[in-house]
């Protein structure tokens, strides 16, 4: 007589994840993927990707809208981003870079530098993101895998384009507004200033949230894409308020004499990396723990074929 095996202990689920073990699982990865270093190598890259990047940016919002109002809508939002300071340090930056006369050989190699100083701050960002997913690197890599990332990271700089040009045609709409509501309502201002910064809040919220669906290559709903690019410019908007609020008060920039607009806007970036990278570890614990990527118990048993 066979002896009878016990039945298998019923599947249970794994225990349901909390905003609380989401946030303690974020913080453990950003520093165990070390974010203070990649925070200063990809400060580094901005810096000379820059003027490059804005230039690009311009040029193309500008051929749609004219290159005042792309130039002036851009300093308006890097003003609301980086204070004054670092805002100036932008503009005397770009002044630099556009204002070079060139021969045509001059013109082409210039070209090609733009569009490579343009991308190389997202090809850092990519390969960042591909680490904070613990992404494994591409069996075969060589000249297309250095092409793609170039091609991503272009298409990133055609996002900030596209998310210029939406800030230039909303903020066109919010003047007019502006105008009709002072002659009816007289209290209009403190609402047409909330709404300015609910746009400026989305324009931020789509940028990670385009960085994150196409830049890394991890494959990720849209579901846990938009939570974490929430999660993310959530906490930009706290973090730049109190980052420009640290540059403001303690004059690091000052120290630095001539120099001091462009430490300030150093420092900026530095330190809204650091933002960035845990609001990137953020979006992937919400995935794995509360998203798409979720362990799920397994289902009943099924039947054998044939039998009922």
């Amino acid at each position: 007589m066979m002896e009878a095996h016990p039945a298998p202990p019923p599947a249970t689920a794994p225990p349901p994840a909390t905003l609380l073990t989401v946030a303690r699982a974020t913080l453990r990865d950003w520093l165990a993927h070390h974010a203070a270093s990649k925070g200063a190598a990809l400060a580094f890259y901005t810096l000379f990707s820059l003027a490059p990047m804005l230039l690009l940016v311009l040029g193309v919002a500008g051929f749609f809208y004219g290159e005042q109002a792309a130039r002036g809508e851009l300093f308006l939002q890097l003003r609301g981003l980086l204070g004054n300071q670092g805002a100036q340090a932008v503009q005397l930056v770009l002044a630099g870079a556009h204002d070079r006369e060139q021969g045509r050989l001059a013109a082409l190699l210039a070209g090609a530098l733009l569009l490579l100083g343009a991308t190389s701050v997202f090809a850092e960002l990519k390969e960042s993101l591909d680490l904070i997913w613990q992404v494994a690197p591409p069996k075969h890599g060589g000249l297309w895998e250095l092409l793609r990332t170039r091609l991503l990271s272009f298409g990133m700089v055609l996002v900030l384009a596209f998310l210029l040009m939406v800030s230039l045609v909303v903020s066109a709409l919010l003047t007019l507004l502006e105008h009709y509501a002072n002659g009816i309502w007289r209290d209009a201002a403190p609402l047409l200033a909330l709404l300015n910064g609910l746009l400026g809040f989305a324009v931020i919220t789509a940028l990670f949230a385009a960085i994150f669906k196409w830049l890394p290559r991890a494959r990720l709903s849209w579901r846990d894409v938009l939570v974490g690019a929430f999660g993310t410019a959530l906490l930009f908007t706290l973090g730049k308020n109190a980052i420009g609020a640290y540059i403001g008060n303690s004059g690091v920039g000052d120290s630095f004499g001539a120099a001091g607009s462009l430490a300030a806007l150093l420092m900026w970036v530095y330190y809204s990396a650091q933002i960035f990278f845990l609001g990137a570890e953020f979006a992937r614990q919400y995935a794995l723990q509360m998203g798409s990527l979720r362990p799920r118990p397994p289902g009943p048993p099924r039947a054998p074929p044939g039998k009922l």
